[in-house]
């Protein structure tokens, strides 16, 4: 699981820098059109998850910004990697 969690952050890290380096050098066509959209929709997600990740996490967990910045970057695969945290902590107790 741990090496699933991985490549899926290192997929996502470079969907980010291909969408980040499309506003700086501009694709032309449609690619850059479509490459846009994607980066509004996957900054709208990966808020959606940060705020899921506060609401679920904060009790838990000693939360850093980090943390938030970790989970705004790598959306889900950042939230299995602290849910796999939780439950670690919750067996050793």
């Amino acid at each position: 699981m741990s090496f699933l969690i991985n490549m899926g952050k290192a997929i996502t890290l470079i969907a980010w820098l291909m969408m980040a380096y499309n506003l700086v050098m501009p694709f032309t066509g449609n690619i850059g059109i479509i490459l846009n959209i994607l980066l509004g929709i996957t900054c709208l997600m990966h808020c959606f998850q940060v705020a899921i990740f506060h609401m679920l996490f904060k009790n838990l967990l000693t939360l850093r910004k980090q943390d938030y910045l970790q989970v705004f970057i790598f959306g889900v695969f950042s939230l299995l990697s602290y849910r796999r945290q939780v439950l670690a902590q919750a067996k050793a107790h």
